[in-house]
């Protein structure tokens, strides 16, 4: 399976009369972009904004973050089985709208929504600040259930993000990257010698609003089963849930995957990167071992050496991280996992829910529970009414100055599980 990569740089998102993308300028016309989110009933109002990085503005509450890419050669089309057809992808060429993202913001559904800062203490924590950000805030008809809108603005953000893809289709890119990966016999024979190593990939599913969806299925409703890697490029995984928004996996992430996109790297060279094996997380025993089984199973038929396996969330979905190390290790697979702590405020708390001396290969991705202070920002794109309910915020947690105390847990993306982020560690 081979894809290509064809980076635009967008250096710039204005408002204005006519969608296009020219000299690096992305210019959108709002009424069309309204038209086309309300395009479903459930939605009433949209409102479109800009935020770039450096400027004072906060977003809040963010549900996705998605990069427009769209295909250029090769089959179906991005985000397949959502706002798309079902169809393979993966292959051929497909161009990406670099340096933007489209931002889902509206009404609080869940809890655990986030906050992007363009500046201040607040943008040095998400990686989300360095983007420019073409941000919609939508707001449900009257007596929506919360499900169905929350559904709605998700499928909305990837329409989105679909159309101005679309402008990029016949542009000439500028740069791009070519990414390979051969079936299970060729690269057996290709790189023999080579340690196999694959990703175990844990996607989000604990009940309802914790949805991520492959092909368009919930992945609730799947076994684990394996992927070529360049399918996550071309959204065949997008996010639909509302975990804690430091930790949960944005549709950006998915395509831009840290982890998928380091084993590359290395392939051929290092190592054989010849298994990207997805699983989910589930709120039942019964179906923690039944997937957590299967996930084992399939690494062992694949004869891997070395797995990686991220997980996304916390607490419940910890047992499903070590049920699936402990059951690969046990099949004589070494493991390394990553995942991020919950340590408590001082850090002196136990990390994770769940533990096992075979998990002896871990890689952090901070503690959730640091407290930090946002300082006021001129402009709040959204609404700041649910700061003192959202994940790491408490009654106190909006001052009256309009500043907020709040554990980095509330910030998007600040504790990536799997390590897109800026935390760094000192040793």
């Amino acid at each position: 399976m081979k894809l290509e990569l064809g980076y635009v740089n967008i250096k710039d998102v204005v408002i204005g009369d006519k969608s296009e993308i020219a000299d690096g300028i992305l210019t959108v016309n709002a009424r069309e972009l309204t038209n086309l989110v309300l395009e479903d009933d459930r939605i009433a109002r949209v409102l479109f904004d800009v935020a770039k990085p450096g400027e004072s503005v906060r977003i809040t509450p963010v549900k996705d973050v998605i990069e427009p890419r769209v295909k250029v050669e090769g089959n179906g089309d991005v985000f397949p089985g959502t706002v798309s057809g079902v169809d393979m992808v993966g292959f051929g060429k497909t161009n990406v709208c670099k340096g933007m993202a489209v931002v889902t913001a509206g009404k609080i559904v869940g809890f655990q929504e986030g906050i992007i800062d363009m500046s201040g203490p607040g943008a040095e924590y998400s990686p989300f600040s360095k983007l420019i950000n073409l941000v919609m805030v939508c707001e449900p008809v009257e007596g929506l259930k919360q499900h169905a809108y929350e559904e709605a603005v998700r499928f909305a953000g990837f329409k989105v993000a679909k159309f101005i893809g679309s402008l990029a289709k016949n542009l000439t890119p500028d740069y791009t990257e070519t990414y390979e990966v051969e079936n299970f016999k060729e690269n057996s024979e290709k790189f023999k010698g080579l340690p196999r190593v694959g990703y175990v990939h844990m996607l989000q599913s604990q009940g309802l609003l914790h949805d991520t969806y492959v092909y368009g299925v919930d992945a609730k409703k799947i076994l684990p089963t394996v992927l070529y890697p360049t399918e996550v490029m071309d959204g065949a995984i997008v996010s639909g849930n509302c975990v804690s928004a430091c930790d949960k996996n944005p549709t950006y992430v998915h395509e831009n995957n840290p982890i998928v996109y380091d084993l590359f790297k290395e392939h051929g060279k290092t190592i054989n990167f010849c298994a990207h094996i997805i699983t989910n997380e589930n709120v039942y025993l019964a179906d923690k071992q039944r997937s957590s089984n299967f996930a084992a199973k399939l690494c062992e038929m694949l004869a891997l050496d070395a797995v990686i396996i991220s997980e996304e969330g916390f607490g419940n979905p910890d047992a499903d991280l070590m049920m699936n190390c402990t059951k690969i290790e046990k099949k004589g697979i070494k493991t390394v996992l990553v995942t991020d702590e919950y340590a408590g405020r001082d850090g002196g708390s136990q990390s994770l829910a769940d533990a096992d001396p075979l998990g002896n290969a871990c890689v952090t991705a901070g503690n959730a529970n640091e407290v930090i202070l946002l300082p006021k920002m001129d402009k709040v794109i959204g609404t700041l009414d649910y700061v003192n309910k959202i994940a790491g915020g408490n009654e106190n947690s909006l001052r009256a100055d309009g500043s907020i105390e709040i554990e980095i847990q509330a910030i998007t993306g600040v504790t990536s599980e799997v390590g897109f982020h800026n935390l760094t560690a000192c040793f």
